[in-house]
């Protein structure tokens, strides 16, 4: 499904949360999706159980996915309008960040080459 980068400085719980938004998010793994069991994927991954459920916990608490006891994880509906909603709050956010990183001095091109890392690392790269 994906690959786990072990010498990244992210915990490897973080990384299985930001590869399983990612494919959320892409649609690559649809609405209702059954996601692969603990067991499985630790097996697939060779990483601890407890890894991947502390993973998929996160993901539940984000609203990414729901549990059904005793059939699993699934993938959450997800609403477009909560999206887009939590995107323009994003904005204002990076909006902010960006003004207050050009008032210490920083140069456009430096805030360019983060924004292309960042992109980067959304996308499965090693952004860093």
């Amino acid at each position: 499904m994906f690959e786990l980068d072990l010498r990244s400085r992210d915990p490897i719980y973080q990384q299985l949360v930001d590869k399983f938004k990612s494919l959320i998010i892409k649609n690559v793994i649809k609405t209702h999706e059954q996601l692969p069991s603990v067991r499985t994927l630790a097996q697939q991954l060779t990483v601890n159980p407890n890894t991947i459920q502390k993973a998929y916990r996160e993901l539940e608490t984000q609203g990414y996915i729901y549990s059904v006891k005793g059939k699993g994880s699934f993938v959450s509906p997800t609403i477009e309008q909560d999206n887009n909603l939590v995107i323009e709050e994003l904005k204002t956010e990076v909006k902010k960040l960006l003004l207050e990183l050009a008032y210490l001095g920083i140069a456009e091109e430096e805030l360019v080459m983060l924004i292309k890392e960042a992109i980067k690392q959304a996308e499965g790269g090693n952004g860093k």
